[in-house]
């Protein structure tokens, strides 16, 4: 059973994202597979929004997108891992 409404949008409130930039900040921007809507992106940015060094996460569900502002390098494998586990597939950097 999907929250999701027969129009695509969702019940589980709106996603936060953070607006903290620093001088040493990374945007890396990831191709992932399987988000459909709006609660993909409230799941994506809550649960790699929760990783350490993590300053801001923007999801685009219709182009499969998501970047990811790391205060230094990111952990690649440690977004895969958690995009992984929270039910969808990072297919590489985009």
């Amino acid at each position: 059973m999907s929250c999701c409404t027969p129009d695509n949008s969702c019940s589980t409130g709106a996603a936060q994202t953070g607006t903290t930039v620093v001088a040493d900040s990374h945007t890396t921007v990831y191709a992932v597979a399987g988000m459909t809507c709006g609660h993909c992106k409230t799941t994506l940015t809550r649960e790699i929004g929760a990783l350490d060094n993590v300053l801001a996460v923007d999801v685009d569900v219709s182009a499969g997108r998501v970047s990811v502002t790391t205060g230094g390098e990111p952990d690649d494998a440690l977004i895969a891992s958690t995009v992984d586990e929270a039910g969808y597939e990072l297919t590489g950097r985009a």
